[in-house]
């Protein structure tokens, strides 16, 4: 939500009706259903108001009637892909016990992100409030509850979880637009590095960062890799929430 934008209106907006049609027989839906579209398929900065309206078929200024502005379409557009994550406020719970449930979350959050990159553009520093919002804390949060946790270190736990999902799907964001960019995939582009590195790093005191990137690398095949970093970060988050147990 930009500055500019009013959080009232914003908010009556997400929680209001999205299938009624206006007198053109424009609806909300219809008008998020496109934008995510656009940006799906080319970025966050393709899905204006101008190119959403010509998707639909119907006049800049008519989208205006249904949607005040890019900053209220953005909160709706982040609304609706929230919804794509659990079918009822029960699912992160249903998988086991507290240790199965948040890695499903973290795996459901991970997979939306790699579904929908620029969500990652999309969400700041305020949280969209949407009702698809509120049922994705809730639902997350009832996989914590009564375990032992006091209610701030449930949120703190969940905020842990969460960001690690979103810095390590930024990293994998970064990477695949520099193989959109370069042409290369990330093997290709780390063998064609890998023996100037070393040449340039020869007779520099590196021993360590060169005997770590070296065997990383090896298991790698490339500078870094994020479904790896997303596992490992994920085990040892998780085994540190167990020793908050009591």
């Amino acid at each position: 939500m930009s500055a500019k934008s009013d959080p009232g209106r914003s908010l009556a907006l997400l929680w209001g009706s999205h299938t009624r049609p206006g007198r053109s027989g424009l609806t909300v839906r219809a008008i998020v259903d496109a934008a995510i579209e656009l940006a799906d398929a080319e970025g966050l900065d393709a899905a204006t108001m101008r190119r959403v309206a010509d998707k639909i078929g119907v006049g800049t200024m008519s989208l205006y009637t249904h949607v005040p502005g890019k900053a209220e379409l953005n909160d709706l557009m982040v609304d609706t892909v929230l919804g794509e994550l659990y079918t009822g406020v029960d699912e992160p719970a249903g998988h086991g016990g507290w240790r199965e449930g948040l890695r499903y979350v973290a795996e459901r959050n991970w997979d939306v992100s790699l579904r929908h990159p620029w969500l990652l553009d999309a969400t700041g520093g305020r949280p969209t409030l949407g009702p698809n919002a509120v049922l994705k804390y809730e639902a997350e949060l009832r996989v914590l509850d009564g375990v032992g946790l006091t209610d701030l270190q449930m949120d703190s736990v969940l905020t842990l979880v969460l960001t690690h999902v979103e810095g390590v799907a930024r990293s994998h964001a970064g990477l695949a637009r520099a193989q959109r960019e370069s042409g290369l995939t990330e093997t290709e582009w780390w063998r064609a590095t890998a023996p100037v590195l070393e040449r340039v790093m020869t007779g520099h005191d590196f021993p360590v960062a060169g005997r770590v990137g070296e065997a990383s690398s090896q298991v790698y095949q490339a500078s870094a890799d994020p479904a790896h970093a997303f596992a490992f970060g994920l085990d040892v988050i998780l085994d540190g929430v167990q020793r908050l147990m009591k």
